[in-house]
């Protein structure tokens, strides 16, 4: 099965360690952006894994492009066009000091694109399951329209759509809010990933619950979940991913997942000493589709020879537990298998040193 990502991906620039903003001459380049993110985990995983983006036309863009086939994710769908290559500038937090993203992406080649750049039924070919994030629409409303229009195509063709709602406040600057916007998103996906606070302010949904008292309440999310499921009839599974967050390097990391049936919880890591939780999310994401996929698909079994996900509550462990690795990891991309993720997964989570 071949997966899609439809997205922009940046030029990240990080600060050394937990240095702030230029307390020293130095910075990291690297890239990242979340639908670039789950490709590349995909990808890793074993997966079929394509990016679909607009990138400019220069050096910058070539690199990214290198960067992305180094890890396996075809570019073949990527377009080149005219602007820039949007930056992130991040500054990684420690104890109680949060971390912090100043975006520069205005005019980048990717907001810049518009209606009619992109041959969708070109893009989708061979697709079966198409995924973007809610930082797309929020970029430009330009980037918003191309998602709804390459999402209605994906449905019109049968292809599975995911969404991780991704609220991003910084970003929605053109008129319309994520409120208005992204329902319009929610109504053509089959599978949506959230966390309370995307609910809030992305659908509107009222979750009861504080994304900052560092405690949460699973029942309220169960209500949260059946709330979104009862307004979003299309909408067969919604994972929510819980982060219980007791300062910038310590976080307990669960989710539970509502497929209309059952309601699921996961196993609760706690997370000390984080190395980097950017990316946390769209690890979750890629493990979460990766299980579902393999539930189903005998092909991807016969390709990878993995072992079938028994049933949801397997596709929520899996995401989990790779979400949980990639916080061990500097910049955003998960750099872990298959086989790491699983050990994780049935119980070893002693850090200890594998020969």
């Amino acid at each position: 099965m071949r997966v899609l990502t439809f997205g922009e991906i940046m030029l990240r620039l990080k600060t050394p360690g937990h240095e702030r903003f230029f307390q020293s001459s130095k910075i990291e380049a690297t890239f990242g952006g979340g639908e670039a993110n789950v490709a590349v985990s995909l990808a890793q995983f074993g997966v079929d894994a394509s990016f679909l983006s607009v990138l400019p036309d220069n050096p910058i863009g070539d690199a990214c492009i290198g960067e992305l086939r180094r890890f396996g994710v075809d570019t073949s769908r990527v377009q080149r066009g005219a602007g820039r290559m949007g930056i992130y500038f991040l500054e990684t937090g420690a104890n109680q000091r949060a971390s912090k993203v100043v975006y520069d992406r205005a005019g980048s080649a990717m907001a810049s694109a518009v209606v009619g750049d992109i041959d969708w039924a070109r893009a989708l070919s061979g697709i079966e399951w198409l995924h973007i994030t809610g930082i797309t629409p929020a970029i430009s409303k330009s980037a918003f329209e191309l998602s709804i229009e390459g999402l209605t195509e994906a449905r019109a063709k049968g292809i599975t759509v995911s969404c991780d709602l991704n609220f991003r406040k910084n970003l929605w600057k053109y008129g319309v809010t994520a409120e208005e916007a992204m329902p319009q998103i929610a109504s053509l996906c089959d599978v949506i990933i959230a966390n309370e606070e995307d609910c809030q302010k992305s659908l509107g949904i009222n979750a009861k619950v504080s994304v900052t008292s560092g405690e949460l309440e699973t029942d309220k999310y169960k209500v949260l979940s059946e709330a979104v499921l009862a307004k979003y009839p299309n909408v067969k599974k919604i994972a929510i991913t819980l982060r219980e967050s007791i300062s910038a390097d310590t976080n307990a990391w669960s989710a539970c997942m509502n497929n209309r049936e059952t309601f699921l919880i996961s196993k609760r890591y706690m997370m000390s000493d984080i190395v980097d939780r950017v990316g946390g999310g769209d690890s979750f994401a890629a493990g979460l589709i990766y299980g579902l996929l393999l539930q189903q698909d005998a092909e991807i079994l016969e390709k990878f020879g993995g072992e079938r996900m028994a049933d949801d509550q397997d596709a929520l462990e899996f995401a989990v537990s790779a979400s949980c690795l990639k916080h061990s990891i500097p910049g955003d991309f998960n750099r872990v298998n298959v086989k790491e993720v699983k050990t994780l997964m049935k119980g070893d989570a002693s850090g200890r040193v594998q020969r």
